[in-house]
């Protein structure tokens, strides 16, 4: 099938860069009419419509939600894809903070599936992917509360998952490894010697390298398609090996 995803309109949150681009550009090719929700919807490259949405705010993500059904005619697919990053151990966060990262990384995700539901209940082939990550499967140093947000993505793709499945929509999430994003440059920037930081993150993934924005759209595309209909309530990893293997230095 060269474009399974033909007639399909689908969501992207987070869109405008980095791993949501890279998905947003996937699914066009798949042949899906693609929304982006995003802070910065002009710097949307691959979109049907963008719209600055934040998933913080649920006015917000409602008005979204009803532009999109409005211009697209109906929503297939939602991938929530938008998050931020947090480093350190468990005391190094504010307050403040462990409530901002919370609220978009989590509660986001809730706020746009429950706005987008009623709608994806319409659809012969409903899906939805979370962006978890491997920081929910494997123990990171200084990602506290990153790690928490993500966790609870995991869990709540299940709880998701098993809610829905009965009226016809696929709930999965997509756990990437350290991936070459504008994020991770900040953070290598920041870095005391980016290039050995870079090489540190790179050597840790089995695989020897950072994955690839395409690689996690690559399945992410997958787990919406028609194709994966007998898959849900599966936290897919794309992290060169890094959960589950364990390779000898030989």
């Amino acid at each position: 099938m060269t474009h399974p995803l033909q007639g399909l309109t689908a969501i992207v949150t987070g869109g405008a860069s980095g791993i949501g681009a890279a998905i947003a550009h996937r699914l066009r090719e798949d042949g899906a009419r693609v929304a982006v929700f995003d802070l910065d919807p002009d710097a949307a490259a691959d979109a049907n419509l963008a719209v600055r949405v934040d998933v913080a705010d649920d006015a917000s993500v409602v008005g979204g939600i009803e532009r999109v059904v409005a211009e697209l005619g109906g929503i297939d697919i939602l991938v929530n894809n938008a998050g931020i990053g947090a480093q350190g151990d468990v005391a190094a966060n504010s307050e403040e903070e462990w409530h901002t990262v919370w609220d978009v990384n989590v509660v986001g995700i809730a706020r746009v599936s429950r706005a987008a539901l009623s709608h994806l209940r319409a659809s012969s082939a409903a899906a939805i992917c979370n962006t978890s990550s491997i920081a929910a499967t494997v123990g990171l140093p200084q990602r506290a509360l990153y790690s928490a947000t993500k966790g609870a993505v995991l869990a709540l793709t299940r709880a998701m998952a098993a809610d829905h499945l009965r009226e016809g929509i696929r709930v999965n999430a997509v756990n990437p490894g350290t991936a070459d994003t504008p994020w991770i440059g900040r953070l290598l920037s920041s870095a005391d010697d980016p290039l050995a930081e870079r090489a540190a993150l790179a050597a840790r993934q089995p695989h020897g390298r950072l994955v690839t924005a395409e690689e996690v759209a690559g399945a992410v595309a997958y787990l919406v398609s028609p194709r994966a209909g007998s898959t849900t309530g599966v936290g897919l990893a794309v992290d060169g090996g890094m959960e589950g293997l364990r390779l000898r230095n030989d």
